[in-house]
């Protein structure tokens, strides 16, 4: 009774099991496809990067990304290599469940056919039936026998059925066994792509050592950039609060007819745009180069690099930019070192999108989530967003702001 409770049970729990795994499977392949396309867009700005003799630390930061991305692809490929495993050996229970069920109906199906073809002299039933001591027991002894036949032929049927299900399962392991041995095949190929990524890092890192005045040079110009388009967004912000401010007070006092004629700040909406902190759509897809607050040189680990107070995602020039929230064009602005620029202001939170080749924006715009604001263009050897977002407060990391992916 035990055995036969363990033949129901083992492939309700696989089925189970397999349903899972199905759901898995598709993430775990979107995790893949997005890790590959990431990895093709780095290649397409190393590939510019080399054509444009462009400066080596940003050589440098585009292979170190491209070896993180290449590490968690493998990451990936490691455990879906642990998941078709896992399914094989669920799939050789199910098989081996198959087998004892298939082995138990043969023998008792052989037994079933041994004894009629010991019995097979057609006199004998009739003798069987007609020693009956009444027409009862006769009636009951031809029904044995008539019933007889048809279970022969019923689990004649039963067993081709199970048969042909256990040949199908068979196929199956087959194919996952073949998946997994393909998977094995792309993990050893990406570990040695990992080790050419690697070396070229090495070799970036020693242009670097022999050429520091250079390079100090490059990175105290980008100093600059940065500091002049972070006091540029703060003037900017500061000066939206402020006229807001001064709105909201001309209302109250008719005397100041003289202020700034500005929209008072929409509170409404900016409490909207924080109750989809960590829900914000990515303004474009595409790996991130460049992370938020302080960061030192990869190579002169005691020289700080510019605070950076947003992130720059990596694109394919011309990729299109979108609003992340419902807001207003506050200001479009051009600053050196990131082409055109387009400042959102949402309430008492704003958004920043930089480094675009082309606005189909203009101040005092009205844009929804998903709006296209522009699109990128190389600058500089790399095609960039740099994207920031404040509240009145300051500047925030915006990874925690937008959709995990």
């Amino acid at each position: 009774m035990r055995r036969l409770a363990a033949y129901i049970l083992i492939p309700l729990l696989l089925s189970v099991s397999l349903a899972a795994g199905a759901q898995d499977t598709s993430a775990q392949k979107s995790r893949r496809d997005r890790l590959e396309q990431e990895i093709a867009i780095i290649d397409g700005q190393l590939r510019e990067n080399a054509t444009r003799n462009s400066n080596a630390l940003n050589t440098l930061a585009l292979v170190q990304q491209k070896i993180e991305l290449r590490r968690g692809l493998i990451r990936e490929g490691e455990q879906e290599i642990a998941r078709l495993d896992g399914e094989i050996r669920r799939k050789q229970m199910r098989i081996d469940s198959l087998q004892v069920r298939l082995d138990t109906m043969t023998y008792y199906y052989n037994k079933l056919v041994k004894g009629a073809y010991k019995n097979r002299d057609a006199r004998v039933w009739y003798m069987y039936i007609l020693a009956s001591e009444n027409l009862a027991q006769g009636l009951r002894r031809y029904s044995f026998l008539k019933n007889l036949s048809r279970e022969m032929n019923t689990q004649g049927v039963k067993i081709k059925e199970a048969k042909a299900v256990l040949e199908d399962e068979r196929e199956q392991l087959g194919a996952l066994r073949s998946e997994a041995a393909e998977l094995q095949r792309e993990r050893v190929a990406e570990l040695e792509r990992l080790k050419r990524e690697e070396a070229t890092a090495q070799q970036t890192i020693q242009v670097l050592k022999k050429e520091k005045n250079r390079y100090q040079s490059q990175l105290n110009s980008k100093r600059k950039e940065v500091e002049a388009l972070n006091k540029e967004i703060a003037r900017i912000i500061a000066e939206a609060m402020k006229s807001s401010a001064s709105t909201a007070s001309s209302k109250k006092n008719t005397k100041t007819s003289n202020a700034k004629k500005a929209e008072p700040i929409d509170y409404t909406l900016a409490n909207e745009f924080a109750a989809n902190k960590g829900k914000l759509p990515w303004p474009a897809e595409g790996p991130v180069v460049e992370k938020f607050g302080a960061q030192y040189h990869p190579v002169y680990t005691q020289l700080k690099l510019p605070d950076n107070e947003g992130i720059s995602i990596a694109l394919t020039s011309g990729t299109q930019v979108k609003a992340v929230f419902d807001g207003v064009v506050k200001s479009v602005i051009v600053q050196p070192g990131y082409n055109k620029c387009v400042l959102v202001q949402h309430g008492d939170y704003f958004t920043f999108y930089c480094k675009l080749g082309t606005v189909s924006v203009k101040a005092g715009d009205k844009v929804t989530t998903g709006q296209v604001l522009g699109a990128v263009e190389p600058i500089g050897g790399s095609t960039q967003l740099h994207f920031q977002l404040w509240s009145s407060k300051g500047p925030q990391d915006p990874a925690p702001w937008l959709r995990p992916r």
